[in-house]
This record gives structure tokens, sequence and C-alpha cells, in this order.
């Protein structure tokens, strides 16, 4: 299933309204949609990367409405919807545990996953849940997207058709990475300090 949702996407990239469907997209995956607009984003940006910027943008903006949906669902609708999308992704169990902590790291919890592979819409339900300040939010996912899409964007414009291999396998990791390092330095200030 997930790999014909993944080839239908691909194939949206050459299409006429492919601006359109990313915005879809993007919107989507923040509070549902399984796949990451990149899939979408980075063949655009390989078709016309002299739209690198506006595709970035669309991205950003689509994924950043769409978790305010997915932080619509979480406190409007979680009993009914919020609690099978996080009951699908197998993160209940988890869910309930991390909910007690949540506020006091909720905007870092937002800009973690709006810029590494977890899925976005878990945190934007968890947002909604939590009542996490709607205005923190916002600003943690504005940056995170924008980080996220524009970092790409600016590869790809870069370093054209070579950086795709680079993005799909190891970016991830090496914002992962960048992210455990940054947390772990305000972590560790807020202690010793």
């Amino acid at each position: 299933m997930l790999r014909k949702l993944y080839d239908w996407t691909l194939s949206l990239a050459s299409h006429r309204h492919a601006a359109i469907a990313l915005f879809v997209i993007a919107f989507a995956e923040s509070s549902f949609f399984p796949l990451p607009p990149d899939i979408l984003l980075i063949p655009m940006i390989l078709a016309a990367r002299n739209k690198a910027w506006r595709f970035a943008a669309i991205c950003m903006v689509g994924s950043v409405l769409g978790g305010m949906a997915g932080y619509a669902i979480g406190h409007f609708l979680f009993d009914s919807v919020g609690r099978p999308v996080l009951d699908f992704y197998g993160y209940s169990a988890k869910f309930d545990q991390f909910r007690d902590y949540y506020n006091q790291w909720g905007a870092w919890a937002v800009f973690i996953a709006g810029v590494t592979p977890f899925p976005y819409k878990v945190i934007t339900i968890l947002s909604g849940v939590t009542g996490l300040d709607p205005v923190v939010f916002s600003i943690a996912s504005v940056l995170a997207r924008g980080v996220r899409f524009f970092l790409i964007a600016a590869l790809i414009w870069k370093f054209g058709p070579p950086i795709r291999d680079f993005i799909e396998k190891r970016l991830g990791l090496v914002f992962s990475i960048f992210i455990i390092g940054l947390v772990g330095g305000f972590v560790a200030i807020k202690y010793l300090i």
C-alpha cells in the first residue's frame, strides 16, 4: 500500500497542477497522510530548479496549516479521530507516557519532529491534546518546517540531481544527530548553570 502511495505521489511531480498537489500532500502529511511531501518536493525542484524557493514555501505553508489541522484533531477530536491515528502508527502507549512531560518541552518536540523523519502528525495531534500554547506551536512549526523544506530546496538548487540520493538516504539521520546535539546542549546548560 505504501509503495502505491509513493509511486502515485511521484507521478504528481510532473503534472501541471503539481504545486497544488504539493500543498495538499504537505497539508495532509502533517495531520494524517503517511508519506512526507519531500517525495514530491524533490522531483519538482529537480525539474524546475529556478522555482526551488517557491516550492519550498508552498510545502512549508501547506505543512504548517496541516499541522494546525492536526492540532485541531488532537484538541477537538482526539477520542474519535486522533486516538485511531495514533493507534495506526503504534504511538498510543508511548503517547500516554509522553503527555505528562510534553508541555514543558513541547516547542522542542514540535521543532524536532518538524525537521526529522519522526511522524510530524503525531506531534501535531499531541500538541492539541495536551493544549500546547497555539502560538508556541505555530512558531515552532514555521521554524521547523521552514528549515527542513528550504534546506532541501537549497541543496537541490545548489547540487542538482546528485544530492537527491543523499537527501533520501541520509538527511534524516544528519538532522536527527544535529537535533540530539542541540537539545542535549540545552539540557546540559539547564542543569549545569
